[in-house]
Parts: structure tokens; sequence; C-alpha cells
């Protein structure tokens, strides 16, 4: 919900001061955690890391279309997903590896050094630039309202994501959210310096790579989390195992991101968003049939799927980049980062909803009971009723695939569509 204020505020104070302004805030917040004496105190400093998250974010984004001209940027933004890929990928385990061997206070502790040295590195080797004709205050009212959107929203969808609880908090939550996000929209149209500059969805390109992250990210978030209970509870793989099967998926994402940045340099991003997408929605597909072989129902649809996203996160977010003028990367960056975060919760809201309703529709006519699945979805191999609750699950996990197999199509049918390369201009008839 600060994402689009960390991103306005980066072009208004400069990127790099707000790029460390979050680092030093999210270090002292991993401080806090570390040192954290009750639940209480640890989560409000979580709530301090994200604070300085969403200033320093957005920022990264916007100091790369700052430092590099359009047609380079491609490869510059793949070698950041590149990166980003890669360390997101080896967080987790190196993260196990430390509440193993030390304490999970150790997580928290590491980010002081790291923080400490990518402030050196800002302040040593990166330019300030910032919007330079802009004067008088940051949009305020433009910031409360976001929060006060996005919050809402996020809050409603995790909610309505349960399956306890009634749905009458949700659906208020996710109400006062819509709301706030007309509020917002409307305070943005008339405000002298807007967190997110209306004009910037004139651009086609733009709008159309922020609907494709609204899909795109939201079929990747489908599988991130519905995966992890086919391989568990279905499969029988433990946490260590499951966090080795999603591996490939940063590191080829890592790897392949620069090349794809450059390939849509050379050629446009609209070839590798319509591939990349495709090869999304089909591995996706095979996800859905639930083969037995974990191979081929598990990693070779996994691997498909990394390869679909290396292709396009890279030229996804260069088109966002270059078709937002350099003055407003930042909002521009905020926008994208903002969009890519609701289409996780918007995916896990609606498959894990519909998944829910086609597993307890198919056990509704079995006359089993479900009391022993408080803490699982299916009973231990063996179980009288194993059969029927496996038979369920596995209905239930490829309808809620196919929908995010869907997402994968509308998003290359959207690339097509209108990411077409401008047509070359006419020069006027001489003599």
């Amino acid at each position: 919900s600060l994402i689009l204020v960390g991103g306005g505020a980066g072009d208004r104070f400069g990127r790099r001061r707000v790029f460390v302004i979050g680092i030093a805030i999210f270090a002292l917040a991993s401080l806090a955690c570390a040192l954290a004496p009750t639940v209480e105190s640890l989560i409000v400093a979580r709530a301090l890391q994200g604070i300085g998250a969403a200033l320093l974010v957005p920022q990264s984004l916007a100091i790369i279309a700052a430092a590099f001209p359009k047609n380079v940027r491609g490869r510059a933004i793949g070698t950041w997903a590149g990166a980003s890929a890669i360390t997101t990928a080896l967080g987790p385990p190196l993260g196990g590896f430390l509440i193993d061997t030390l304490d999970w206070r150790a997580v928290f502790w590491i980010n002081l050094p790291l923080s400490a040295a990518a402030i050196w590195l800002a302040l040593r080797y990166i330019p300030e630039s910032r919007e330079e004709t802009v004067s008088g205050p940051l949009d305020w009212l433009g910031g409360l309202l976001a929060i006060l959107a996005f919050g809402c929203l996020a809050a409603g969808l995790t909610r309505l994501a349960e399956t306890s609880g009634g749905a009458a908090l949700p659906l208020s939550l996710l109400s006062l959210g819509a709301i706030g996000l007309v509020l917002f929209v409307l305070c943005e149209a008339r405000a002298a310096n807007p967190l997110m500059p209306l004009s910037l969805f004139s651009s086609r390109v733009f709008s159309s790579a922020n609907v494709m992250t609204l899909f795109l990210y939201g079929a990747l978030s489908g599988v991130l989390f519905l995966l992890p209970f086919d391989l568990i509870e279905r499969r029988g793989l433990s946490a260590t195992q499951v966090g080795i099967t999603l591996l490939p998926i940063g590191i080829i994402i890592g790897v392949l991101s620069r090349v794809a940045g450059t390939w849509a340099d050379r050629v446009g991003p609209r070839r590798p968003l319509v591939i990349g997408s495709v090869i999304v929605a089909a591995a996706t597909a095979g996800l859905a049939f639930s083969v037995e072989d974990f191979w081929l129902g598990v990693v070779l649809p996994i691997v498909l799927m990394s390869v679909g996203m290396a292709l396009v996160v890279a030229p996804l977010t260069t088109a966002v980049m270059v078709a937002a003028p350099d003055t407003q990367s930042g909002a521009a960056s905020g926008v994208n980062n903002a969009a890519s975060r609701m289409a996780g919760l918007f995916a896990v809201a609606i498959i894990g909803a519909l998944a829910s309703l086609v597993f307890f529709s198919e056990i509704g006519s079995a006359n089993i009971s479900v009391a022993d699945l408080r803490f699982g979805i299916l009973p231990e191999t063996g179980h009288t009723d194993r059969a029927v609750l496996e038979h369920a699950f596995i209905e239930a996990y490829g309808a809620a695939m196919t929908i995010a197999a869907a997402w994968g199509l509308l998003a290359a049918l959207i690339a097509l569509l209108f990411l077409r390369p401008a047509r070359p201009a006419i020069a006027p008839a001489t003599g």
C-alpha cells in the first residue's frame, strides 16, 4: 500500500536519497526484529520493514531508467531481474541454514551488513536524479487514500482466502478498499503532483503491460500457492524437498533474464512476451493434469514455467519503464510493483476459493467426515477415505491450475494485440 508513495517520493525528493532512506529504515527494522522480546514487537518491527521496503523497491527500477538510455534498458533491467531472481531463490535455503545452525534471529542480523554495503554502494556509485521541474508538496492526500485502498484490499483478499470465518469482514474490507480506490483515482486526477499520474495510462503499451503483469504474476502466484499442497499432501515431500523442487524457478529466471532483456532491446518486447506467456500457460496446464510421475508431472512443468517467466520478466518491466517518461520513472515503477503484488493477492483469493469450492463439492456427496483433516488436506496413505479425498483434491487442484493457465493465455493475447511494433513513419514525397 506504500509502494506508490515510495515511487512518487523518489521522483520528487531524489531517487538515490529515498533509496538510501528506505534501506536504512529496513536495516533498523531488521535490528528491531532481531532484538524483539515479544511476538507483538516482532510484528511491529516487520511492519517497519515493509515501510522501508516500500521506499526502496520502486527506486531500483527508477535509478536504472535514469542511468541507461531506452535502447539498452532491457539488458540493464534483465541484469537487475536476474540478480533479484537468484537472490530470491537462494534466500529461503540460506534462511533455513541460518535457522538450523544458529537461531531464527540470524535471518534478521544478516540484513545489517548487507544493508550497510548497499548504502555504501549507492552513495558512492549512484548519481542523484529527480524531477527538477516539479515544486510544491508531495501528494499526501493521495498517499493516504492509496494506503487506505490497497491496505483494505490486501486485508480483505487475505481474509477471503482463509477457509475459516465468515464473509462479512472480508467483503466489508474489499468494499472499503474499492471506495478508497475510486477516491484515490479522483484525487490523482486533480492533484498538482500526483503519486500516480493518470497520463501514464494514456500510453497503450504502459496500460497493456501492467494488465499483463496482473495476469502473469497472478498465474505465477497461483502456482506457487497451490503446488506445495500437491507436493506435501499428495506426493509426501518434506518442506526441504519442496524448497529444492522450487529452486529452479529463481535460478532459471536469474540466468536467462539478461538474455531476454537483450533480445527485447533488439526485436521489441512483443515477441518474447507472447512466447513466454504461452510457455507459462502450457506449463501451468501441464500441472493441472496432475500426472503421477514426479518428473513429468512436476519437474518438467516447473522448468518450462521458469523458462517462460524468464522470457517475460525483463521485457515486461522494460516495456513499462520505456513507455513512461523518464521524469516519472519512480511513479511508473511504483504502479508496476503495486500491480505485481496485488496480482498475488487476487490470485491466492480467487484460486484458493475455487479450489476449496471444488474440493468440498466433490466430497459433499461421499458421506465422509473431514473432521480429521484439521491439520491437513489428505489423511495418511491407507486411510479409509484417502482415495475419495485424493480424487477431490486432484479435481480441485486441476480446476485452479486451469484458471492460472487461462491467465497466461490472456497475457499472451494482450501482448499480441496491444504491443504491436510502431509503424515506421512514411517520408514525404519529394520532387
